[in-house]
This record gives C-alpha cells, sequence and structure tokens, in this order.
C-alpha cells in the first residue's frame, strides 16, 4: 500500500476518531477524515494549526513523519517514533557493532549509486541543454562512479558534485548549490527535506539509530544515518526540481503548484533490482537491505536505479 503524504497550509484543528484523522478547517465549518494507517507524511505549514496529543500519539505509532515548518514555509521539525521495530534492541547493536571496513564499503556502495543516478539525469537532460558544454556529462560521471574506492578515499563524490550542479540547469542559467543561496536551491532544499523525513521513517521503522552515520559524523546532526541513506535518491528530487525549472525559467520563488509537485516525491516510481514501485516503499526496502548488512546477512544495500 502507498502511504499518503498529506500537507496542511492553513489554519486547521487535527484530532482523532476512530483511527481517522480528523480535519476541521477553521473558520470553514467543514470536517474531513483520513484513515491514520495510510498515512506516511504529514507536513504542518501554518502557524495557527493545532493538534491533539492523542493525535500524535496514534500517528506516532504508526509510524507516520510529522513534519513542522517555520513561519517562512520552511521545514524546520522531524517528529519520529521511538519504538519502530520489535526486534529493535538487536538492530541497534548490530549497528554499533559495525566495523569501520564495513561502514567504508557501504559508503562506497551508496556513493556510486548516488553518481550513477546523477549521470542518469544529465543524459535525460541533455536533450534540453544543447550544445558542447553539456554533451557527455552523463558519460564522464559515469566514469568518476568507476573511480570510488572504499569509503570514497579520494572523494569523488565532490568532484562528481562540482561537474553536475555546474551543468544541471544550463543553458537557463548558470547554478552554484547553496543551502542559502539563490532559486532553484530553495526547490531543492524542500524536496530533500521531504526526501530526508522519509528515510528518517523507514530507518526507524528497520530498526535503525538515525543519528549514527556510516560515514556523515557531524555531531550537532541527529539524522547522520539518513543523510547518508538519502544519497542516491537525491538524483529524483533534482530531476522534479528540472522540470519545474523547464516550467518557469528563472521565476522560481515557491509557489503552490510548485510544492504540490515536490510533495509527490515519495510517491515517485523508482526501481530497484528491475522491480518498481513508490520511493517511500523502495526507500525501507533499502533501510531493511542496510539492517541485514550490519548484522551481515547480506553485502550489498539495496539502492534505486534511475
Amino acid at each position: 500500500m502507498i502511504k499518503r503524504t498529506l500537507y496542511f497550509g492553513n489554519p486547521a484543528y487535527l484530532s482523532t476518531t476512530n483511527e481517522q484523522l480528523v480535519v476541521d478547517l477553521v473558520g470553514v465549518g467543514e470536517k474531513k477524515s483520513v484513515p491514520i494507517e495510510d498515512i506516511g507524511v504529514i507536513i504542518l505549514d501554518n502557524q495557527q494549526i493545532t493538534i491533539t496529543q492523542a493525535l500524535m500519539a496514534k500517528l506516532l505509532a504508526n509510524n507516520t513523519a510529522l513534519i513542522t515548518c517555520d513561519n517562512a514555509h520552511h521545514p524546520t521539525g522531524l517528529l519520529l517514533n521511538l519504538d519502530g521495530h520489535t526486534l529493535q534492541s538487536q538492530k541497534f547493536q548490530a549497528q554499533l557493532e559495525a566495523s569501520e571496513p564495513l561502514k567504508k564499503q557501504l559508503w562506497q556502495q551508496t556513493i556510486v549509486a548516488k553518481i550513477n543516478n546523477q549521470a542518469a539525469i544529465c543524459g535525460q537532460q541533455s536533450p534540453r541543454n544543447e550544445g558542447e558544454l553539456f554533451a557527455g556529462s552523463d558519460k564522464l560521471l559515469l566514469a568518476y562512479a568507476k573511480e570510488v574506492k572504499s569509503g570514497d578515499s579520494d572523494n569523488v563524490e565532490a568532484k562528481a558534485a562540482a561537474y553536475y550542479w555546474k551543468n544541471l540547469f544550463t543553458p537557463v542559467f548558470s547554478f552554484t548549490r547553496d543551502r542559502y543561496g539563490e532559486p532553484p536551491n530553495n526547490l531543492l532544499n524542500y524536496g530533500y527535506a521531504i526526501l530526508r523525513a522519509v528515510v528518517a521513517r523507514s530507518l526507524v521503522g528497520s530498526g535503525l539509530l538515525p543519528t549514527l552515520g556510516i560515514h556523515h559524523r557531524n555531531q550537532y546532526n541527529a539524522y547522520c544515518l539518513a543523510d547518508d541513506i538519502m544519497e542516491p535518491y537525491r538524483p529524483y528530487v533534482d530531476r522534479v526540481v528540472c522540470n519545474i525549472v523547464d516550467m518557469h525559467g528563472r521565476y522560481l520563488d515557491m509557489t503552490p503548484k510548485m510544492k504540490e509537485q515536490l510533495l509527490k516525491i515519495p510517491a515517485m516510481d523508482v526501481t530497484i533490482d528491475d522491480q518498481k514501485s513508490p520511493m517511500i516503499n523502495a526507500i525501507q526496502r533499502t533501510t531493511a537491505s542496510l539492517a541485514k548488512c550490519y548484522e551481515g546477512k547480506i553485502r550489498k544495500i539495496l539502492y534505486p536505479v534511475i
């Protein structure tokens, strides 16, 4: 079953009755309901939303990721289930005891998958980016992917990223990836925030600690492992943003229509092992495979291929 992503951008009172999320639109006098078991992600994007404790408890018991936004409409908080797996203690122990060589091999797999997917996006974008500047960029990225060593000791990821971002939105405009930079950085940030929440939700569901990464180790980051595992999925967000750029050119201040396209990311079709499924389901397969790698049952993380 595809878990739904629900977005609330207007004043509302959210409560629960009979295992349903009940939405009371303030000032409208209209009520709607959604089965809680159908919900994977909820985004609260209005300062006049009220949500009951009973509803939050049921959402977390359902392993729903609850995202809150600030008054600038940027995702700023994430609430997750603390007890996401029946064998959680066992899974935690395997994760904590993972050796450095294993983590380096897993990071190598992650970066190879990411760069290959970046190459695929470049190949898909090349018809609109006619000219010598972009021609063959997918081949260069594929070559970079073959250079990645255990632990990416030569930091091939950074070289690939520099080339990828320099050319991705050409010839519409030159672009520098900067979290606080000019659009479409705003669109990328929003899409990545949704992706990060879905990955963190799946990690918890697989009995893993999102804080303990295989590569990211920032002491101030509570989601290091989510940031690791989302890397090969980022190009899917990039493709959505490329489509928005094609439609709007340089006029990229966030609109409800753009936000609607980004909110569909968890339901996008992705392919793992020649099997197509919604991204939210595919990510669960990825995190489950990671848990098995920690336990020594398998040696390869299941990542999507564009």
